[in-house]
């Protein structure tokens, strides 16, 4: 990690002297970007192929399988790619991570121009670039606090957080268009960005190998588990995003809300995916202007409890905007307790943990993301989409309510220091 003095400022415009770092923040960037519209496109995709020939329950079924197609490698691959995180060049593992993602979605433009895409072929590419994204996470979450010295880190992470929800702005939105016209669009525009995230990774010049740790493969991987499970604090985050995203995971039933309920087609369904992330980028920036400076863990477990009200505010919605508004809402209350989380984990982390500690959070993330599609889309198939909306706020509401009483150390903690 960069060193700075200790009567050095750690004021935002700092951030912009770490070229390095500004390298890595444009990398984040492109790439979030990319796999937004990424997401965007083989949700629509999956749900209009399943259409052709299923119920609105069964396809909304289907949409949920993306999401545990894409989860199932990350949640195999965790422990070897936090330990291959903290062993090899941090770099060479994003650059190997961003072909990974290229060559996923290649075979998705070609299959779709050709007009050959199936469900099993969405599938598949899916188990691909959830692999990819298995090795992404920890090994770009361990790089960042090594390209910025220790008292920037918390500006670095709500920076980092405000690149990918201001890609998330562009993404879905850019997404519902490019498939209006015509899938192979939107796999098209996720190439070229993930090539440009792939660059931006390979000029940095910093190097980024860990410091190797002693012990086999093996050891390191049960170091990480062990760290994780010991501190409290760690454990009680990662844990209650897990469970009160995969609950309330309704934006995996976008697709469903948008053709079938609201009935707003694609161009609605961009701007359905977009508003999670406008609430989230104002609540980002706002963090990033005003960092919290106490009552940090009650911060996070406010913005847990308005994430699971604004998620049954929008399943009971039959408005287009007021199903806006609650995204919003949503995504914001989402970016304060991803923000309270990261910035715990990563300072209470040692550089040479950082990785293995990154690889079993984001099994955890990956859980709450794309197994919480799942979970959303097997509820959907018996309750609809409007009940499974419901059903995962409320089930938010709760783990929220239990987390608090379950982990008192982390509802106690004051100041992101």
């Amino acid at each position: 990690m960069a060193e700075t003095s200790p009567d050095a400022v750690p004021s935002a415009r700092a951030l912009l002297k770490e070229r390095d770092y500004l390298f890595f923040w444009a990398s984040r960037w492109c790439g979030s970007f990319a796999a937004q519209i990424q997401s965007v496109a083989i949700g629509w995709h999956m749900y209009a192929l399943a259409r052709e020939t299923r119920s609105v329950e069964e396809s909304a079924f289907l949409v949920g399988m993306i999401g545990l197609a894409a989860f199932l490698p990350v949640l195999l691959l965790t422990l070897p790619a936090g330990e291959t995180a903290d062993r090899h060049t941090r770099k060479t593992v994003l650059q190997l991570c961003f072909a990974g993602e290229i060559a996923s979605v290649l075979v998705l433009a070609i299959a779709t121009w050709r007009g050959i895409t199936t469900v099993e072929l969405l599938l598949v590419m899916a188990v691909a670039f959830g692999a990819a994204r298995a090795f992404f996470a920890p090994a770009n979450t361990a790089l960042g606090p090594m390209l910025v010295p220790r008292a920037l880190l918390p500006r670095a992470i709500a920076w980092n957080s405000l690149a990918w929800q201001t890609a998330s702005i562009a993404g879905p939105a850019a997404g519902g268009f490019l498939v209006a016209a015509s899938p192979t669009h939107a796999y098209v525009a996720a190439l070229v960005l993930y090539g440009v995230a792939a660059l931006c990774v390979t000029v940095i010049r910093q190097n980024t190998k860990p410091e190797v740790q002693p012990g086999s493969r093996w050891q390191l991987m049960k170091e990480g588990l062990a760290y994780t499970w010991r501190q409290k604090i760690v454990f009680g985050a990662i844990s209650l995003d897990l469970f009160a995203v995969l609950l309330g995971g309704a934006t995996a039933l976008l697709p469903v809300f948008a053709r079938d309920v609201l009935q707003v087609g694609a161009e609605g369904f961009g701007i359905l995916r977009a508003s999670p992330a406008i609430g989230a980028t104002a609540v980002a920036l706002w963090l990033a202007a005003n960092p919290i400076r106490s009552k940090a863990g009650a911060y996070m477990f406010a913005g847990v409890a308005m994430f699971g009200l604004a998620t049954i505010v929008f399943g009971l919605s039959k408005s287009l905007w007021l199903s806006v508004a609650a995204l919003a809402v949503l995504g914001g209350a989402d970016m304060l307790s991803v923000f309270v989380r990261q910035t715990l984990v990563q300072l209470v982390t040692p550089d040479p943990m950082r990785g293995r500690v990154a690889a079993v959070s984001s099994v955890f993330i990956g859980a709450s993301n794309e197994l919480g599609e799942f979970e959303s889309g097997v509820v959907a198939r018996f309750l609809g989409p409007v009940g499974a909306a419901v059903f995962g706020g409320v089930g938010a509401l709760f783990v929220t309510a239990l987390w608090a009483r379950l982990f008192p150390e982390l509802r106690k903690a004051d100041r992101l220091e």
